[in-house]
């Protein structure tokens, strides 16, 4: 089959799902899109006839830790012998248990790198398309899925518990730099020194990534947002249940610490905040 010829499925209509079906239907597949919006909600059935889906739908950290429950419901969605492909974002080792609990299917997870004030641009020009796979057999379902994405600089297959890594690495590198802006912000603050000179020599060093150089973003300091907050507490509590080692999870306790009380010194993103952790924190 052509890859033009392929119907393409999109289940969840965020700003994630949305903006990858946005692209597709650009690039002229047939797309069909299923979400509880009244414009879409029809289109549930018709998900099962998709060759491949994508997966674009909520997973919560909540004070009872990392629900997945929305994403299986969403696999399930598809037809038998068909292509899932999970954008959202799941602690790893998911993507591999939903591939038991659905065998007659090929699931394969594909790390999302969308930034919610560019998304659209992001979902059309990634700067990477990596495709982890649950079983070494799925590889030609991978290259399917490679051939329909639009083109990145930077391929890759791999294992799907190593995509999933793959994404928490990122924004995890992203939320403690964050963190440690604030704080060399905070020592400035208490010598008396500016914070500018400190930023235009970050913004000008071609070794540190200074896309979050600015301890001040949006609301106030911190790492908030809809990803942040949620994926940190849920890597920590993924990294404390399988890795033994106190001194990584105090690392980990740590910034999640000093980040809430950023946050909450700023009043920035307090319903994310209670979401993840609860009113009584």
């Amino acid at each position: 089959m052509a890859t033009q010829d392929m119907r393409i499925g999109f289940v969840g209509q965020g700003y994630l799902g949305k903006n990858y079906a946005d692209d597709f239907e650009a690039r002229g597949y047939t797309v069909v899109r299923y979400s509880l919006e009244p414009a879409y909600v029809g289109n549930k059935e018709k998900i099962a006839a998709c060759d491949i889906v994508f997966i674009g739908v909520p997973t919560p950290t909540t004070p009872r830790g990392f629900d997945d429950s929305i994403v299986r419901e969403a696999v399930g969605l598809a037809g038998a012998g068909k292509t899932v492909v999970i954008k959202s974002t799941i602690v790893p080792g998911t993507a591999q248990s939903i591939a038991e609990q659905y065998p007659d299917r090929v699931v394969c997870y594909s790390p999302e790198f969308l930034s919610e004030a560019t998304a659209a641009h992001d979902a059309a020009h990634p700067f990477a398309n990596i495709i982890g796979i649950t079983k070494e057999s799925d590889r030609a379902a991978a290259d399917a899925v490679h051939a329909v994405l639009p083109t990145a600089p930077f391929t890759l297959i791999c294992t799907a518990t190593e995509a999933e890594i793959i994404k928490y690495t990122h924004n995890g590198s992203g939320y403690t730099q964050i963190i440690f802006f604030n704080m060399m912000y905070d020592l400035a603050n208490a010598l008396g020194a500016s914070w500018e000179p400190v930023k235009q020599a970050m913004e000008a060093d071609p070794l540190v990534c200074n896309r979050y150089a600015n301890p001040v973003h949006k609301s106030g300091r911190g790492a908030g947002g809809h990803c942040f907050i949620k994926d940190f507490a849920a890597l920590r509590e993924r990294y404390e249940s399988v890795v033994h080692n106190d001194a990584g999870v105090a690392a980990l306790r740590a910034f999640e610490t000093k980040n809430l009380d950023l946050l909450r010194s700023s009043g920035k993103d307090e319903d994310l905040v209670e979401g993840v952790y609860g009113a009584t924190l």
